[in-house]
């Protein structure tokens, strides 16, 4: 399914979106060394909740998990990219901590990841993976204009992070968002310009390039949903909402 917003939708759209990027600006004040996954949870269902808005993760079980995921938020460390489910971890000096929030308000989703280096340690590492997966985003986002095709945005994303030097998985990527947290057209990490979905004004998209730093092969968990890299490398993961504006594309999901 691929939804088309009207004005109000997005109205309520850029409402949810900016919920979605409060919401992650404190938990990252608030994820210091020390800290615990679980609190991490605890504090973004409590922002949620007060908010009035909905989860869209509690109950998510889709094919690829092992439903309900039953969290709030996805927590991911180190070599953990993708679909981190909280568990009982105190984050250590130098970790590497991605959080990914995709929450409903007035019956419009919005998603967003951010990836930050814990304490005060900065491994080279972490600061070049993070640097690409953001950079890959900017420039993912500034493909993204009316008529422009969904392997436009795939081509410019799959550029920087080639030329930064990763390998780059194409098992999950962007997506559509709308009344739903995933929806058609599928967005790669990396693709052909000029192929794919034709963009329009009112489409969602949620962009989000990740790597990881020696590896393209995912494995998962015993938990049934965390993603990690094969090596045990690092990873990172950046992702915004955007909408397709006449102009170009608006992020809806950037912090104040």
């Amino acid at each position: 399914m691929i939804e088309i917003l009207k004005p109000a939708e997005l109205a309520q759209a850029k409402d949810t979106g900016a919920l979605v990027a409060d919401i992650l600006q404190t938990l990252k004040r608030r994820s210091t060394v020390g800290t615990n996954l679980l609190e991490i949870d605890q504090w973004a269902k409590a922002m949620i909740v007060e908010a009035g808005a909905v989860s869209c993760y509690v109950d998510y079980a889709p094919s690829f998990g092992r439903g309900p995921f039953g969290h709030y938020i996805c927590t991911g460390v180190n070599d953990a990219v993708l679909h981190g489910r909280p568990y009982d971890y105190a984050l250590a000096d130098g970790d590497l901590l991605s959080l990914d929030l995709a929450v409903s308000q007035g019956g419009v989703a919005a998603d967003a990841a951010i990836s930050f280096i814990v304490g005060d340690a900065r491994p080279q590492e972490s600061v070049a993976l993070i640097s690409a997966t953001e950079r890959a985003l900017a420039a993912g986002i500034a493909a993204a204009r009316p008529g422009a095709r969904t392997g436009d945005i795939s081509h410019a994303i799959g550029t920087v992070l080639s030329e930064a030097g990763y390998q780059v998985n194409t098992e999950f990527g962007g997506h559509g968002i709308g009344s739903t947290m995933h929806q058609d057209p599928h967005i790669s990490n990396t693709g052909r310009p000029g192929r794919g979905y034709r963009l329009r004004p009112g489409l969602l998209l949620a962009l989000e390039p990740w790597v990881m730093a020696d590896t393209a092969r995912l494995v998962t968990d015993a938990d049934g949903w965390t993603l990690r890299s094969a090596t045990g490398c690092r990873t990172a993961h950046s992702e915004h909402t955007i909408a397709i504006t006449d102009d170009g594309a608006e992020i809806l999901t950037l912090p104040k």
